[in-house]
Order: structure tokens, then sequence, then C-alpha cells
């Protein structure tokens, strides 16, 4: 870049979708944000963004509005659905045996200070 240019922010896609380059926001995120009426200059403040990025996000979704549009009604599907039985069956074993741990983890606490206390007194 010359002196005097202008650096453009731009919308890359990693694989998660269209993100404001240099973070992990995407513009699903911006979309909803306008859909709530919040200003620019208030998306900014919230999500430590220039407004150059806001604006550059806010016109990507202007210029796709209708892929924009298809793949966020896509991902609300996606999360109202919520996880397949056979995934949830593994995060729901998966969750009890964290538990089992943090459980065994305390009892162990428990006799180790109930043992320290009984330990060397006369």
């Amino acid at each position: 870049m010359g002196a005097g240019a202008v650096s453009e922010t731009t919308i890359i896609d990693r694989g998660r979708g269209p993100e404001i380059a240099g973070t992990r926001i995407t513009v699903y995120t911006i979309l909803e944000c306008v859909q709530e009426g919040w200003r620019p200059d208030l998306i900014a403040f919230w999500y430590h963004l220039g407004k150059d990025q806001v604006d550059a996000a806010i016109r990507y979704i202007e210029e796709h509005k209708e892929e924009v549009t298809a793949d966020y009604e896509k991902i609300m599907e996606r999360i109202t659905r919520g996880n397949p039985p056979e995934l949830q069956a593994k995060l729901d074993a998966a969750h009890e045996r964290l538990q089992a741990m943090v459980r065994e983890r305390r009892r162990s606490k428990v006799q180790e200070v109930h043992h320290e206390g009984h330990s060397g007194g006369q």
C-alpha cells in the first residue's frame, strides 16, 4: 500500500461462514444485531470492532442478502432442532463420566482433609 492508501476491511470465509477478517465474528452475528435495530456504532462498541468493520459486514449482507438470509435460516433451524439423538447420547454419557470424576475427586479431597485432621494429634 502506498502513502495515503486506505486499508479496506474484508469479509472472508474460513469454513464457518463469512466473517470479518481478523476476527471470529460472522456476518450472521452482525445480521442479528441489525435485525434487532442496533446502530452500527453500538455494534462496533459491543463487539470491539471498528466502524469500518461493521460497515463492511453490513455492506456484505446487503450485497449477498439472499445467500446470507438463506444460510442464517439454516443455522437457526439447526439450532432449533438440537443435536441428533446419537450425538446427544454420546454427550450425555460424557457428561455423566465427568460428573462421576468430579464426585470422586471431591470424595478423595474430603477423605484427605479428614485424615489430616486426625493425624499426629495426642
